[in-house]
């Protein structure tokens, strides 16, 4: 998740940048761009990449967070609610498995998300 958060990034600047370059080739010189005005859209550019950085470190430990949270919860019986069930099942949690970005956990043959869990025993 967080290459994708630093390509994003590097997109946004990527496209900015060559923006900038077209701007710059199609001004008119008797009118050229002002360099306050350069100097904003650049320290605007900085501050929408310093918003993606800190978003994709928030998304990391909120990972590590849902991580441990899982792993505690190894060998310990869970109450559930099985997708479409009416009434909700109790399993004991075998371990962890991480696929996608989530975290799930093992139970039998099933994998449970923790939003899921209603109940730990």
């Amino acid at each position: 998740m967080i290459t994708a958060v630093s390509q994003n990034a590097d997109s946004i600047r990527t496209d900015y940048l060559n923006l900038l370059v077209t701007q710059l080739k199609n001004q008119n010189p008797l009118k050229p761009m002002d360099n306050n005005e350069m100097a904003l859209q650049l320290a605007a550019l900085s501050q929408l990449e310093q918003m993606e950085n800190l978003n994709g470190s928030f998304q990391q430990v909120l990972e590590s967070q849902e991580l441990d949270q899982a792993t505690s919860l190894i060998g310990k019986t869970v109450e559930f609610f099985n997708p479409g069930a009416v009434e909700s099942t109790q399993g004991l949690v075998q371990g962890v498995d991480k696929s996608n970005g989530k975290v799930l956990l093992v139970i039998g043959e099933q994998r449970i998300a923790l939003n899921e869990i209603v109940g730990i025993q």
